[in-house]
């Protein structure tokens, strides 16, 4: 389980946010929501440890996230906005690199058969860099299989996406949440799940 309590970040005196409590535990979907600015992206790279609160506190199993950040990263899928992909390799050279690095026991033969709901089987021998923006934000989002966790943690995952592929990740969001998962996400879509909590963030 994820506990974050009174947690606020300031920049020279400026508040992003503040005072930010919640927890994030098997089965919960959390929409954070927000108006541009409001500091959704900061918020989400504070838990992560990429930028350090100015004060509260984080706790991952019962423990300061600090003393068990290394087992907090191996069961967590982190989406951020920019992509991980390798713009000058095809996708199909990025899925390999990304099974070896998180040891994936994903089979081609699930992976391939996403593709082609995602409609990217096609595309396998292109490179990234002649992808449009929604093919490599659903080449992104494929980690998701690859990585295999439990704990995802996006930002904005539904942009530029088309409504189809939109549709099947909320419902794969839905499916996650089902089998134990859990979500945390940012968004300024207005997108209804069965289950779901939203924090909304002044």
């Amino acid at each position: 389980m994820l506990i974050v309590q009174n947690l606020s970040l300031y920049r020279s005196d400026v508040k992003i946010f503040e005072d930010v409590n919640f927890t994030l535990s098997s089965n919960k979907l959390l929409i954070l929501k927000g108006n541009n600015g409001s500091g959704k992206t900061s918020l989400l790279k504070t838990i992560l440890f990429l930028l350090e609160p100015s004060s509260g506190s984080i706790y991952w199993k019962g423990k300061n996230i600090q003393k068990s950040i290394y087992d907090f990263y191996n069961n967590l899928t982190f989406i951020g906005d920019k992509t991980s992909s390798i713009r000058q390799l095809t996708v199909e050279e990025n899925i390999k690199i990304w099974k070896k690095i998180f040891l994936s026991n994903v089979s081609y033969e699930e992976i391939n058969s996403i593709l082609e709901v995602l409609k990217l089987h096609s595309l396998t021998n292109q490179k990234v860099r002649t992808l449009s923006l929604g093919q490599v934000k659903k080449l992104e989002l494929l980690r998701l299989i690859i990585e295999n966790k439990k704990y995802w943690i996006l930002d904005e995952p539904f942009t530029n996406l088309d409504s189809e592929t939109i549709d099947i990740l909320s419902q794969s969001f839905e499916d996650h949440c089902v089998n134990k998962g859990s979500i945390l996400f940012s968004s300024h879509h207005n997108i209804t799940f069965g289950r779901s909590e939203e924090l909304v963030l002044q």
